[in-house]
Order: C-alpha cells, then structure tokens, then sequence
C-alpha cells in the first residue's frame, strides 16, 4: 500500500549525503519547508534537495549548494523519541512495546485506515516526506527475529 499523499515527488535519483555518504532519497519543497524551523525555512530555494535518514549524521537536508543540519528540523528536537508515524503521532517505542504486549496489529490498522482515507500528511510531517508505512512492517520484521 502506498501514501496517496506521499506520491507527489517524481524525482527518483538518490544523492550522497556529503556529510556521511548515505543514499538519499529527494525530498520536496513542500516537505523542506513544513520541517524547516523559522528562520532557516526562509532561506531555502528551488533546487534538488535530499533528506538524510541516518540517525548519526547531523545534516538533514542538503543540495548541492546547501544543507541544513537536524538541529533545524522540527522533527528532531532534543529530547524527542523517535518517530515512526509522524502523522499520527507513533514513536517507535509505543509501537515496539505495542509488538511486546501483542496490541500492535489495532494501531497499524489504524494508521492503514488513515491513510487508505487520504488523511494522512506525510510529505508535510514526515522529514522523509515519505509515507510510514513500510516502517511498520520493518520494525515488524526486526522484533520476529
């Protein structure tokens, strides 16, 4: 299942990220600008941007004019838990305990019925701008084995 929401960047070249080196994906304007905290959003252009994802790198975003470290992020405020569903508010440790306690299966299924709904905003919540979605299944993965 895909985010209706999610399906607005085209662009599919991935970009190395020059702090760390990791793939990235392109990011929208859109999703930048939504994440972006004020003022740093009022600096940004037009141009080919990527979203770092790597936890240890403190670049966020980046073009190959610019980059703009986590720490301008509104996702990624100190003391924040890490998110797995931006829109709904999911942090990766209620979904790992909800795995642990086996009342994990109701939350995905409302996040699924969200989104088949349209009513998630993932490219303007998600720093990734992507849909959550496959998170869910990967942390499911990692906890079966």
């Amino acid at each position: 299942m895909s985010c209706a929401c999610c399906n607005t960047t085209t662009k599919k070249t991935r970009m190395s990220c020059p702090a760390c080196g990791q793939n990235c994906f392109p990011v929208s304007r859109q999703t930048i600008l939504h994440q972006v905290q004020s003022p740093d959003n009022q600096r940004i252009t037009d141009g080919d941007y990527a979203y770092c994802a790597n936890r240890e790198c403190n670049v966020g975003y980046f073009s190959a004019f610019d980059s703009i470290p986590k720490t301008s992020l509104r996702a990624f405020q100190s003391g924040q838990s890490a998110m797995l569903c931006h829109c709904f508010d999911i942090s990766e440790s209620v979904y790992r305990a909800a795995l642990d306690d086996g009342t994990a299966k109701a939350i995905k299924a409302f996040v699924v019925q969200q989104t088949k709904e349209g009513l998630c905003a993932c490219e303007s919540r998600n720093p990734s701008g992507r849909c959550c979605l496959a998170s869910f299944k990967q942390m499911e993965k990692a906890h079966d084995c």
